[in-house]
């Protein structure tokens, strides 16, 4: 979720420089099922331009227009919408409204915060009724002390039910390699709203502008990998098409602690790899080894590069949900949770 609230902070951000008001939505609470899940939020400027959504689509019309009366008075807010008869998801949304201006101390804070990659928590303040009432809004809290707030006044009291939210660093994927297939990955991979890093071979030098969604390029030989930053938020792609790059880059990165290492190639190619690897450093931890995805992605048929990069992509969501990718129509109950 930490990519949507980015994308709401940099909406805010230029709402602000335009000079106008923006209001933020909030699910705070849940009674029963829904598709979306308390966290979620959108921002909707005074213009009634969106960013992000509270549901698939059939509650922000409601949230627009309850939103005007937050922008006439500065005042926050909480609306109820009961899905069990419009949506069908047996569930009823308390979404907190409430004012919303990113100052530029607040701005230099979330851009120093996620640059670094540090996480942070966001208290969201409410009632769990429908009212209009001074003090609700939401706080946000950083690792390093500092804090803010996206409403001007709040009052934090007993009367007041409290949502709280840890927020990761942004996800991000590291693609090592620069053919066309680590394009295709690269495109796929934005549409998820990840950070994007390609890393192309310093001997055939690439542009950022060849990957359509990066946010990144570096030019690097396996023995520069410190300059990337890996982390439990991370997936490394391995797709150099040159074994030798791809051994260089794992024994590098042998360290590091990512959620997932995919390798492109065969099942014997990835025998190989191991095999050099454990010769060439017989004590490397088994727990790096087991984060390797060789041939990386699910068996979903894929064929050509998008295909591949759909595959790899689902594989990286169900490792790091800890899911096992069945058919949602082999489950049994509620799909939403």
């Amino acid at each position: 979720m930490t990519h949507e609230l980015k994308k709401i902070i940099q909406a805010g951000i230029r709402n602000r420089e335009k000079g106008l008001k923006s209001v933020l939505a909030t699910v705070a609470a849940l009674d029963g099922s829904s598709y979306r899940k308390p966290g979620v939020r959108m921002l909707i400027a005074e213009d009634g331009t969106m960013t992000g959504a509270v549901s698939g689509g059939c509650v922000e019309k409601e949230v627009l227009r309850q939103s005007q009366s937050v922008f006439s008075s500065n005042q926050a807010k909480v609306m109820t919408y009961d899905g069990r008869y419009r949506l069908g998801c047996e569930g009823v949304l308390y979404i907190l409204i409430e004012p919303f201006y990113i100052s530029e101390d607040l701005q230099k804070q979330f851009l120093k915060n996620f640059k670094d990659r540090n996480k942070f928590l966001l208290r969201s303040y409410f009632r769990k009724e429908e009212v209009q009432a001074s003090g609700m809004g939401s706080q946000v809290y950083f690792e390093n002390g500092e804090s803010g707030s996206f409403s001007e006044v709040i009052t934090v009291n007993e009367k007041l039910e409290v949502f709280e939210q840890e927020m990761q660093p942004l996800f991000q994927i590291i693609i090592i390699g620069s053919e066309h297939d680590a394009v295709q990955m690269c495109s796929a991979a934005a549409l998820m709203g990840w950070e994007v890093k390609v890393v192309a071979s310093p001997e055939d030098p690439r542009e950022k502008e060849n990957f359509p969604g990066a946010g990144e390029l570096l030019n690097i030989a396996p023995e520069e990998a410190k300059m990337l930053t890996i982390d439990k938020e991370t997936a490394v792609i391995l797709m150099n098409h040159n074994y030798a790059r791809d051994l260089r880059f794992l024994l590098a990165i042998k360290d590091e602690d990512p959620a997932y290492i995919g390798l492109l190639g065969s099942v014997k190619r990835r025998e190989q790899l191991f095999n050099e690897i454990i010769e060439l450093h017989p004590e490397i931890e088994t727990d790096f080894l087991d984060k390797i995805y060789g041939p990386a992605g699910l068996d979903i048929g894929a064929v050509t590069p998008q295909e591949i990069a759909i595959s790899v992509i689902s594989e990286i969501l169900t490792v790091v949900r800890k899911k096992e990718a069945v058919s949602l129509r082999q489950k049994q109950g509620k799909i939403h949770y």
